[in-house]
């Protein structure tokens, strides 16, 4: 880099939110001794340690137990579906949770059925999809979870849902995305996670406004709140925490949006590297 953005000295923090991808996780999927030795050091201190991801909780919950902290108060919270909901471990519930209305999921999957585009839902421990597609494919080879070709999706979606994944190259997607934001401003929101991955959400809903619901619960200041990304799934959180952290290997709207980026890439344990200088 040629700026670091590094603080001056140790932060007083008391909730740490973490993405996933390319973030706690490196490229082969896996958290680092290193960064779990961290993250556990943390939540044995009472610094509540949240994986905030655009997974559903079942894809969530094996890196709960690679993390080995949901026994304590501190590591019982998992934010699931980019901030649509928030999951208690202790309590097995939910407690929070927004969607995105049925009939708006209706309308946006034809549209986007119409311009060649291809529709997820995740389901439990499913993927429902308009069609198999390799979009598809690799969102369940990094979530871990099943794939289902649902014939008549539109009646699916009716239901209403959290979270709705529209995929395409890259190209389709960065086209589509000003025409979604224009016709349905206020019945949802719209970013892009991957370069081929359009998530469509609840308005004014995500990672960010998570983490406040979460750390008002708490009682838990803002300024005392940490958050850890590297994608535009992350943008709310970073931009929204007292301490926002990009990877050093994130979007560099990313790094320009965050406080701080951390000196090392997600495969360098660049978590663990910035936790032991500056928080543990």
């Amino acid at each position: 880099m040629m700026h670091e953005k590094l603080p001056h000295g140790k932060l007083a923090v008391k909730l740490i939110a973490l993405d996933l991808d390319d973030t706690l996780l490196n490229t082969e999927l896996k958290i680092s001794p290193r960064t779990v030795s961290a993250l556990r050091r943390a939540a044995s201190q009472g610094i509540f340690v949240v994986i905030a991801s655009g997974r559903p909780e079942s894809a969530i919950l094996p890196f709960v137990r690679e993390l080995d902290i949901a026994g304590f108060q501190a590591g019982r919270y998992i934010l699931a579906l980019n901030g649509a909901v928030i999951f208690d471990l202790h309590e097995r519930r939910t407690i929070f949770s927004k969607k995105v209305s049925g009939d708006v999921l209706e309308k946006i999957f034809l549209e986007a059925h119409d311009r060649g585009l291809s529709a997820e839902i995740y389901d439990g421990s499913i993927i429902c999809v308009s069609e198999e597609t390799k979009w598809s494919r690799t969102d369940a080879d990094l979530s871990g979870l099943t794939l289902k070709v649902v014939r008549d999706f539109p009646s699916l979606v009716k239901n209403g849902y959290a979270k709705m994944i529209l995929s395409a190259d890259p190209k389709d997607v960065d086209s589509f995305i000003p025409v979604l934001r224009e016709k349905f401003s206020g019945a949802a929101d719209f970013f892009i996670s991957k370069p081929f991955f359009l998530e469509v959400m609840p308005p004014g809903c995500g990672k960010g406004e998570a983490i406040a619901f979460l750390s008002d619960m708490l009682g838990i200041d803002r300024s005392e709140t940490m958050a850890f990304g590297d994608s535009m799934n992350d943008e709310s959180m970073i931009r929204m925490s007292g301490h926002g952290v990009a990877m050093s290997n994130g979007l560099s709207a990313i790094r320009d949006a965050a406080a701080y980026v951390t000196r090392k890439t997600n495969d360098e344990d660049g978590i663990a590297d910035f936790l032991e200088a500056f928080v543990l």
